[in-house]
């Protein structure tokens, strides 16, 4: 693992103060904590699924249900079909 030393702009004061209070509770260096939390930042991205409008598919909520949307508009539009 090849290591390297930057500089970093534009981070929150704040947040910057509390990751390196909790790695000295932790007794981790600082720069092992940031690398965790990109770690984290960047499994969290590849790791959230892509969803889209078009993968819903029509649902059969059985027998009864073929109003629903119809009765849903009544109920929050006080509209009769």
């Amino acid at each position: 693992m090849t290591k390297m030393q930057l500089s970093v702009k534009n981070v929150e004061k704040e947040l910057f103060r509390q990751l390196k209070a909790d790695a000295v509770k932790e007794g981790v260096q600082v720069g092992d904590a940031l690398n965790l939390a990109i770690k984290l930042y960047l499994d969290r991205k590849r790791k959230k699924p892509k969803v889209s409008f078009l993968d819903l598919k029509p649902q059969n909520w059985g027998k009864g249900s073929e109003r629903t949307s119809e009765q849903t508009d009544e109920i929050l539009y006080g509209e009769e079909g």
